[in-house]
């Protein structure tokens, strides 16, 4: 930990010691819990335990992917207890729940530590949101009041994950020498699992208090979840680049073939760029591959951060890249392309060298072709041959610099000279 940048270190250390302080005061606020309370207790605990255990090979493996924050799933229990349970009852829950997962995070001892804090802070803050609007009533709901209940469920749904985000954020964007919205917020998969996993957590709630019995179902609706959780993750893997994180060939491949026939059947234009970096085997050979891979990381993130929402950026191999531009014409995907030579010229890599000593890779250039469809190919494999050509057609050119592939003649046209 105190490797890390001191503004990390004192927002860490302040944060848990305000943190802590919190949960003084809950338990001090807090009256000695019910028999029925410990009951529930006991009920959330064994469904908790069940679902850790049996998922427990899972988790290792999700996590071993997981560059990021991993959604564990365990909302599905500490998000009942934050509802139902009094609050020193819910921080004591968070705490065997976080003690079985130290066995399978195998992370650094002050992240796990912080991660249990932010568990524990977001659930009791919920908890105390619940209380100031009225708390559970639901033995005696009438059809019109479950709306309303519904909607403090939901309202406290949000606090509950807002507190996450905003104390884990945090740290997280101190931690990273460039922090995006991926990785600070999480992908948008990543928050609607948090999402899907919070839901479960009130279905789970609601069961305890109507059924309890009924909780054992939530622990193999946990189980099954997890599985399709990690197969979702298998599936994603396929389709990504290890290495810089965006789509491979096939992910690419897959989303284009089906912008491509949207296009046709819509009688749309659709732009696709390939960006090669120019001079990238000097990089490698005079700082080394780490650094190279730097370079490779930051330009894919670089090409996210200037493409649109709707855009897909893909890895070709090696130092090349593709862009797909759907709804694109011929300025406008080369106004893209000029947008991104501009961006790589001005991109700065704080990486290291051979020696491990620190450095700066920058003025860095690419060569980027340009292929649209129709005019230069009606199926993805001319485009990408098109664009390809043009970028050829770029370095020889003298590289930094953006080429339009050259017109197809339509079918029965005399060629031009």
């Amino acid at each position: 930990m105190w490797r890390r940048p001191k503004r990390f270190i004192a927002f860490l250390v302040a944060a848990e010691l305000v943190a802590i302080a919190w949960f003084v005061n809950v338990f001090l606020d807090t009256p000695p819990p019910g028999l029925l309370d410990l009951l529930r207790f006991a009920i959330l605990t064994a469904g908790a335990t069940v679902h850790i255990q049996m998922t427990r090979r899972q988790e290792e493996r999700r996590r071993n992917r997981v560059r990021t924050v991993l959604i564990d799933l365990t909302a599905v229990w500490v998000f009942p207890a934050a509802i139902i349970l009094p609050g020193s009852l819910t921080i004591a829950l968070v705490l065997l729940i976080r003690v079985q997962h130290w066995f399978v995070a195998r992370r650094p001892a002050h992240n796990f530590v912080f991660s249990s804090i932010t568990h524990m802070l977001a659930a009791t803050v919920a908890h105390q949101v619940y209380l100031a609007l009225g708390g559970a009533h639901w033995s005696s709901l009438t059809v019109a009041g479950s709306f309303g209940e519904f909607g403090k469920l939901i309202l406290v749904a949000l606090v509950y994950e807002a507190v996450q985000i905003l104390y884990v954020g945090s740290i997280l964007s101190l931690a990273a020498a460039k922090p995006t919205l991926h990785n600070v917020l999480g992908s948008r998969a990543d928050n609607l699992l948090e999402a899907i996993t919070i839901g479960l957590g009130a279905v789970t709630a609601i069961l305890l208090v109507i059924l309890p019995p009924a909780v054992a179902i939530m622990a193999v609706v946990t189980v099954v979840f997890n599985r399709l959780a990690e197969l979702d993750q298998l599936q994603d893997d396929v389709r990504t680049d290890p290495k810089t994180q965006v789509f491979n060939m096939r992910g690419w491949t897959e989303s284009a073939e089906r912008a491509l026939t949207r296009a046709t059947k819509a009688d749309d234009n659709l732009g696709i760029l390939m960006i090669d970096l120019d001079f990238f085997k000097w990089i490698n050979d005079t700082y080394g591959h780490p650094a190279g891979d730097d370079v490779l990381r930051n330009l894919a993130q670089l090409l996210d951060e200037v493409t649109r929402p709707s855009d897909v950026v893909g890895r070709f191999g090696g130092e090349e890249f593709l862009v797909l531009l759907p709804d694109t014409d011929q300025a406008t995907a080369a106004g893209a392309a000029e947008r991104i030579r501009s961006a790589v010229e001005h991109l700065r890599i704080v990486t290291t060298d051979k020696r491990g000593d620190q450095i700066t890779v920058s003025k860095r250039t690419a060569s980027i072709g340009v292929a649209v469809f129709p005019d230069h190919g009606d199926s993805l494999e001319k485009l990408m041959q098109a664009a390809d050509a043009a970028v050829y057609e770029a370095k020889e050119g003298g590289r930094n610099q953006v080429r339009l592939a050259e017109h197809r003649p339509q079918r029965g046209a005399e060629p031009t000279h």
